[in-house]
């Protein structure tokens, strides 16, 4: 039986070999590409390349084999696409995105909705990104308001995508998908939860909660220690808070922010009632219109891809050889489709950069959708 190192030396040897194969390989796929774009071809034949991995894969003379061979040559072949879309953009070719520079927002003379009442969070967001004294109104629903910029009744809507504590806002991921609208903007900002009551009301006095899902979630421990009080989920803090107003009864409050407090005459029964003391909601801002400003810095995708074994593997890896920081990234189910997924990713970068116009062009040829929801 042989001993470990010569065992190591003979792999050494195997290795340097496949390296020189490899670099042999990665020529010719630079000649393959050069005559792509000579041709207007496309770099990614899918058809051919599932042929011959099947070939390939045949070859291996047991099941583990086969299995380690395909996985190999997906790796090889991904790698080569890569390159090629590398060699494309250095010639300038480049489908350019339907996205259009600007220096800054026009947002002076901009009308701005969001959904809730006076004093919803999302307000104090508007506030915070386009100043106190935007010109803004309020809708119902998260749909209302990116059907206000459809119609063109306002420039820019205000809407959550995620809480540090209790995770995505999943409707206005779909609704991103649903409308041909374009995130513009993000703000964030600290969520400190109050219990809001009637001026004569007193803890004691509460047996109903009224407050936005998220908000329940979020302030689980408190409520728990008041397993007595029955809890009622409204569209936002702000409409829950007006309710309390309205409704005149002193065993009814609200969670919200202490804004609303001031705005409905109720008074602050406890406040920082939140689990999470640093808890925070990242709002995007979203127009109708597909701008990016020139030194925005993060992107925004969503794509779907083959129902397949490694496919989300091969769609991110061209963020990695790119050289792209992936910020985030989600799954929503795709409607229609029993266990398909729309994946959302975040990263950072421009639509001008030479790496992210890579990467866009694997993600293009190699999703089955993908759809830029935009640079800020």
């Amino acid at each position: 039986m042989k001993d470990l190192l010569e065992l190591r030396d003979e792999i050494d040897e195997i290795d340097q070999k496949i390296v020189e194969l490899y670099q042999k390989r990665m020529t010719i796929a630079q000649e393959v590409a050069a005559y792509k774009i000579e041709n207007g071809k496309k770099v990614f034949d899918r058809e051919r390349e599932v042929s011959k991995l099947n070939k390939l894969t045949a070859q291996g003379d047991t099941e583990f084999n086969k299995h380690g061979i395909r996985e190999l040559f997906e790796q090889i072949m991904s790698i080569s696409r890569k390159r090629q879309y590398q060699l494309m953009t250095e010639h300038g070719i480049y489908e350019k995105p339907d996205f259009t520079e600007v220096e800054a927002l026009d947002d002076k003379t901009a009308r701005i909705v969001f959904q809730g009442a006076e004093g919803a969070y999302t307000q104090l967001a508007l506030k915070e990104y386009f100043g106190e004294n935007a010109d803004s109104y309020h809708v119902e629903t998260w749909r209302d308001a990116m059907d206000a910029i459809e119609s063109g009744e306002a420039d820019y809507a205000v809407l959550p995508i995620e809480n540090s504590s209790a995770g995505i806002v999943s409707e206005n991921y779909d609704l991103m998908v649903e409308y041909d609208h374009c995130i513009v903007g993000e703000q964030i900002i600290k969520i400190d939860h109050a219990l809001l009551g009637l001026p004569e009301a007193e803890i004691s006095d509460i047996t109903d909660i009224y407050s936005h899902p998220q908000s329940i979630m979020q302030s689980g421990r408190y409520l728990d220690a008041h397993r007595e009080w029955e809890r009622h989920t409204m569209k936002n803090n702000a409409f829950a808070a007006q309710k309390v107003k309205e409704d005149g009864k002193i065993y009814k409050a609200a969670i919200a922010s202490r804004t609303s407090a001031e705005i409905y005459g109720l008074k602050v029964l406890d406040e920082g009632i939140q689990d999470n003391k640093m808890n925070a909601t990242r709002f995007i801002i979203v127009t109708g219109k597909h701008v990016f400003m020139k030194n925005a810095k993060k992107i925004s995708v969503c794509f779907e891809i083959p129902h397949e074994s490694g496919s989300l593997y091969h769609m991110l890896s061209h963020f990695i050889y790119n050289g792209i920081n992936m910020d985030h990234i989600e799954s929503r189910p795709v409607a229609g489709k029993n266990w398909e997924y729309r994946f959302f990713v975040d990263f950072e970068g421009n639509l001008n950069d030479a790496a992210v116009q890579n990467a866009l062009r694997g993600l293009g040829e190699e999703t089955i959708r993908l759809k830029i929801l935009g640079n800020y």
